[in-house]
């Protein structure tokens, strides 16, 4: 059974950099700033974290001895504006083709030095009865938010929230 009351999460955060740079370093860059704990190989270590710069392109992780894990497609590609990623992990954080959430990371010119990155995983109620845990990780300070400030502390951090 789906519970359709879970909210997305939703977390913004200022970078001092232009709209176009870091649209490249957050979709062209995920292995400068994607933590390190969270990989779905724990095998080995993670070379790369890769989002093909397509729509129906692959989202997935390399590591240093060449597996793949995928985590996902991407389902809109509008640079610098936009890209929304389809997140397939399932509730056992493992690659479900059948599962999609989705990922949307918006980036918004603020006064010509500065963007503002917001980014919305929506649709987590498709995670039924975990879907309120799951949504707790997401939402949490080593969730999407850890990852938004490595994302700026690459690109140039200006404010959080």
């Amino acid at each position: 059974m789906q519970n359709s009351a879970v909210p997305p999460v939703r977390k913004s955060i200022a970078v001092s950099t232009s709209p176009d740079r870091a649209f490249a370093i957050f979709t062209g860059g995920m292995h400068q700033w994607w933590p390190r704990a969270h990989t779905l190989n724990p095998k080995a270590e993670r070379a790369a974290v890769i989002a093909e710069p397509r729509a129906g392109g692959r989202w997935f992780e390399r590591a240093v001895d060449g597996t793949e894990c995928t985590w996902g497609q991407v389902l809109t590609w509008e640079p610098p504006h936009r890209v929304i990623l389809g997140w397939q992990l399932d509730e056992q954080w493992q690659y479900n083709p059948a599962f999609l959430t989705e990922v949307e990371i918006r980036f918004e010119s603020k006064d010509g030095k500065s963007t503002q990155v917001t980014l919305e995983h929506r649709n987590l109620e498709r995670y039924g009865v975990h879907a309120a845990t799951l949504r707790a990780g997401l939402d949490s300070d080593e969730g999407w938010m850890g990852g938004l400030r490595g994302f700026a502390a690459v690109a140039g951090s200006a404010a959080a929230s």
